[in-house]
């Protein structure tokens, strides 16, 4: 008997796709032979799952998806915008999504509707599918990329798709004063800081950190996928819901911080409440066998 073909529509971001992970795992997991809708700048997250790239922009990789986007048993839309359910749809007549979509036409796409549990989204993925158990985070070993220490250092990647989630970049200055080890500010290449790379170095850099810091963006949750030990910095972004998922980085988050997911434009104001020294102390009780 031939297994099952699943299609999870899970286009982006970095952090997104991270989060997503376990869920397409579990249905491998249950003989289904799984592919996944992508952008092609976050492939290289996909270690153990068949990737079919999708750019909206470009006509020769929309023309190039679309063959490949037929014959699907079920589709599941985790992105929830008209156009991952769209692509869902051309894929499958059964498409399961959320019931409070974040674009609502998309639920017309569906042919069944779940309700969003609280939590973690990646709980809530992990629900969307129906998966049980441990979740997985099968991600690739990376290459290594430009320079790094010889001993250990804290890898840190400052920046962040919206403003307001940044931290000042003068504190990671400050920061780097009061550390026992050099502190590598990471970022894509052109970005001017200590280690630029790919999403491949990214990953090969992260794996070989002693400690990281990060913000609310794909870099941090990328290191809480490969457990690796830290401090994460949040404002205006709830950590209950899009915190680093499994427990290895201690989140600092001021009681001043007002949720709320708009894009600000500048540095929110709970994002400045947290000082170099306020994370230095968290940083040391994280590492306290290793100080």
């Amino acid at each position: 008997m031939a297994a099952e073909r699943v299609l999870v529509v899970r286009m982006g971001a970095m952090g997104d796709v991270i989060h997503a992970l376990p869920a397409a795992t579990w249905l491998q997991r249950q003989g289904a032979e799984v592919a996944w809708v992508i952008e092609p700048r976050w492939r290289p997250l996909l270690a153990a799952i068949p990737a079919i790239e999708f750019d909206r922009r470009s006509r020769h990789s929309v023309m190039s998806a679309l063959p490949k986007l037929r014959g699907f048993d079920r589709a599941y839309d985790l992105q929830g915008l008209i156009k991952s359910a769209v692509v869902a749809r051309w894929a499958s007549g059964q498409v399961t999504g959320f019931a409070d979509p974040r674009e609502g036409p998309a639920g017309w796409f569906y042919s069944k509707s779940i309700v969003r549990p609280t939590g973690h989204v990646v709980d809530q993925y992990r629900h969307l599918v129906g998966a049980s158990g441990p979740p997985e985070f099968p991600l690739p070993p990376g290459r290594p990329e430009g320079r790094l220490p010889d001993g250990p250092f804290v890898l840190a990647s400052p920046e962040a798709g919206w403003r307001s989630k940044q931290w000042p970049r003068e504190f990671f200055d400050q920061l780097r004063s009061l550390l026992p080890w050099p502190l590598v500010l990471n970022g894509p290449p052109g970005s001017g800081l200590d280690h630029e790379s790919s999403i491949e170095g990214l990953i090969d850099a992260t794996r070989r950190a002693t400690a990281v810091i990060g913000v609310d963006s794909g870099p941090l949750h990328l290191a809480a996928a490969l457990g690796k030990p830290g401090v994460a910095i949040f404002g205006p972004t709830d950590p209950e819901r899009n915190g680093p998922y499994g427990g290895s980085i201690t989140v600092l988050r001021d009681p001043s911080a007002v949720t709320t997911y708009r894009r600000g434009t500048e540095i929110d104001p709970a994002m400045r409440a947290i000082s170099p020294g306020a994370v230095w102390d968290a940083l040391k009780r994280v590492l306290e066998d290793k100080i």
